[in-house]
């Protein structure tokens, strides 16, 4: 079936804004190095694009990753920053639903509207996407270009604060389909959430909300502390599991290439749910979390790989025996349309989601290089950080 780009109506038009020509923003001049807030020029604005006053812009795994060097297509000096929130300060010709004043939100995954996989509805999987922060300067800035504005932008509703929108681009819109589109549980399905930062704690949410039973899993007792206030039954720290004399039926039966470690994390899981998850997720990204959350699930099950895997650890050796004569799922999940935000907008309108207690907390621009490099220690606060520019 073919989707046609919807053309939301244009707001009542503003009186256009000047733009500066300077801005503030974070910028990474060498992988792995400290980024430093500066003045930069301002974003010219696309023909086809927008230009957004950034309000609000979460800090996410993706962008340490980034600025660890570990994507490919970052040219430095860099701006990171992908999820984002704020109001659209100018527009390019080209532009038909959007004026300057509108308040938006867009999808990490920004499409051309025009390839193969666009003109199926797959915006998330377009095959010419850009993305703030990877693919040209990102959110981490008092501004923010943004390409084929008409297939990206999506309007917040009246009343959702900026801080509370940006969480919603990547990790909670993740989230969101990953479970509901992909997972597809049914109340009273058991749930695993492999990794409570703020993808899994979203998709503990949103599986609650679907009427599902929840097992989450994290080493950090807060990150395990906040599942449980979003709805999760149960949690499991797997650092118990990693030590091989602790796995349970890791013998001649285990199976080939699989460590201790997630074979016993599975066995928990298994145990917790009577018999495995119906729907297991890996939200953290990592070989020992994508085994322990195959093997954790029954027969008939579906995993769902949301964190990423990048680098040396990009391709992992999988249990594909389990896969096979379980009938196993296995499914990548890439964020999520901008077509596709409107009933996840209604469900968190009626209050059935509520993306705003998964923030821990606001900073300014000028802490955001610490808020990124603190991504390289453990985990001591559950919750996203947003920042405010």
């Amino acid at each position: 079936m073919v989707h046609p780009v919807p053309v939301t109506p244009p707001s009542t038009p503003a009186t256009p804004a000047t733009l500066p020509t300077t801005m503030r923003a974070v910028v990474v001049e060498r992988f792995g190095q400290p980024p430093q807030v500066r003045d930069v020029p301002v974003p010219a604005c696309p023909a086809d694009g927008v230009v957004v006053r950034v309000e609000a812009t979460g800090v996410c795994r993706s962008d340490w990753h980034g600025w660890q060097g570990h994507d490919d297509g970052i040219t430095l000096p860099h701006v990171p920053g992908h999820e984002l929130a704020g109001t659209v300060a100018a527009v390019g010709g080209d532009v038909r639903a959007w004026v300057v004043g509108d308040v938006v939100t867009v999808p990490f995954v920004c499409a051309c509207g025009a390839c193969g996989a666009c003109l199926a509805g797959e915006h998330q999987v377009c095959e010419r996407q850009t993305q703030p922060g990877f693919t040209h300067d990102g959110s981490f800035a008092q501004y923010v270009a943004l390409d084929h504005a008409d297939v990206n932008l999506v309007r917040l509703p009246d009343g959702m604060s900026p801080v509370t929108a940006a969480a919603l681009g990547c990790r909670f819109a993740t989230a969101y389909r990953a479970v509901t589109v992909h997972g597809r549980p049914r109340a009273g399905d058991w749930v695993a959430v492999h990794g409570c930062g703020g993808v899994g704690l979203s998709a503990v949410m949103v599986a609650v909300a679907e009427g599902a039973r929840v097992v989450a899993l994290d080493t950090s007792a807060a990150a395990r502390d906040a599942a449980l206030a979003c709805g999760a039954e149960a949690v499991l720290d797997p650092l118990e599991d990693l030590a091989p004399d602790a796995a349970p039926g890791a013998g001649p039966d285990a199976p080939p290439d699989v460590t201790p470690g997630p074979a016993a994390v599975a066995a928990r899981v298994a145990q917790v749910t009577g018999g495995g998850a119906h729907v297991s997720l890996d939200a953290l990204g990592s070989p020992a979390t994508a085994v322990a959350s195959v093997l954790g699930l029954r027969r008939r099950g579906r995993h769902v790989q949301v964190g990423l895997l990048l680098a040396e650890a990009a391709r992992p050796p999988l249990p594909m025996d389990r896969v096979v004569a379980w009938e196993l799922e296995v499914y990548g999940s890439h964020g999520m349309a901008a077509h596709e935000y409107p009933a996840m907008l209604a469900r968190i309108a009626s209050g059935a989601l509520r993306p705003d207690r998964l923030v821990g907390r606001t900073i300014g621009l000028d802490e955001a290089p610490d808020a990124l490099a603190a991504m390289s220690r453990p985990v001591t606060a559950a919750g996203m950080t947003v920042v405010v520019p």
